[in-house]
């Protein structure tokens, strides 16, 4: 039985080749047909649109932009969308409001479907390796039969109740990863400005109790200052939004998550959007009026 995967992006790309790679037949689609390449080399099949996709496979994966997009692949609010999703499984791995979600899973349901709420921890290496950590929500049946597929991309997966049960869980992992790299790039900041030597911050972050596998990774990028994209400054900044307005709608306070949003919007302002988060030091010293002193 075929699954299927829409949405070959930097994060969706990866996935779908770990899928291909462990043997799943797997027919895919994406908007830019070049992204599809090189899961057609890896034995997937390329569909010529998301229709096709919907008729061939029972379990249809979503790794898309934002809402809009996957209005538009389900052909949501138009007669087409019973057809597609009747029968099927819609797995929803990209990241949007619970609200969405929560709504999108009434209609799936309404239209004879199945839906899954299953966002992922961890940035494109992660994703390249097949170390996702996957966050699960939805009927009990629903996740258990999805979980397996998830399997070659995910390191681990989390049961977080009914939806939006999992994207609420995501929301509270990347306000903590939000906030860690922030302050990681406030720290390199604070020690270039001093003119210390930020091998030496990094080889002592390193060697302490606050090391981690994100330090070291955005350590290494705000020292050499190499900011090819793991994880979007723009894609952050979109996120913490979503964050954000959860927050507000719970009436709960995010005063670290708010400083956080002006500094990613001034990052994505000063024409870094396409950046990794690292690059939230640019706004830093923008704010200081030079650039690096290092």
């Amino acid at each position: 039985m075929y699954v299927g995967f829409i949405g070959l992006g930097v994060m969706g790309q990866p996935m779908a080749l770990n899928l291909a790679r462990a043997g799943t037949p797997l027919v895919v689609w994406n908007r830019t047909p070049g992204r599809s390449e090189s899961l057609r080399a890896a034995g997937a099949e390329v569909a010529a649109g998301p229709a096709e996709v919907f008729e061939r496979a029972r379990t249809v994966i979503l790794m898309l932009a934002d809402e809009a997009a996957m209005d538009a692949v389900l052909a949501r609010g138009t007669a087409d969308f019973a057809s597609l999703v009747s029968g099927h499984t819609v797995v929803h791995m990209g990241t949007t409001s619970a609200e969405y979600s929560a709504g999108l899973q009434d209609d799936v349901r309404s239209a004879g479907g199945r839906y899954v709420e299953a966002p992922v921890s961890g940035s494109r290496v992660p994703a390249e390796r097949g170390e996702l950590v996957g966050m699960l929500a939805g009927e009990d049946d629903a996740v258990r039969a999805v979980r397996p597929v998830l399997a070659p991309m995910c390191a681990e997966t989390f049961e977080c109740g009914p939806v939006p049960g999992a994207l609420l869980m995501k929301f509270s992992v990347n306000l903590f990863l939000i906030t860690l790299v922030t302050g990681l790039a406030e720290a390199f900041h604070f020690a270039d400005r001093h003119g210390l030597d930020q091998r030496l911050l990094r080889d002592v972050l390193d060697a302490g109790p606050m090391a981690s596998a994100v330090s070291r990774a955005k350590g290494a990028k705000l020292l050499s200052r190499d900011f090819t994209v793991q994880a979007a400054a723009a894609d952050v900044l979109k996120n913490n939004r979503l964050i954000a307005e959860a927050a507000r709608k719970a009436d709960l306070p995010s005063p670290l998550l708010d400083v956080c949003h002006a500094l990613y919007g001034e990052t994505v302002e000063l024409g870094h959007g396409g950046e990794d988060m690292a690059a939230v030091v640019r706004a830093l010293e923008s704010r200081s009026g030079r650039p690096a002193a290092s």
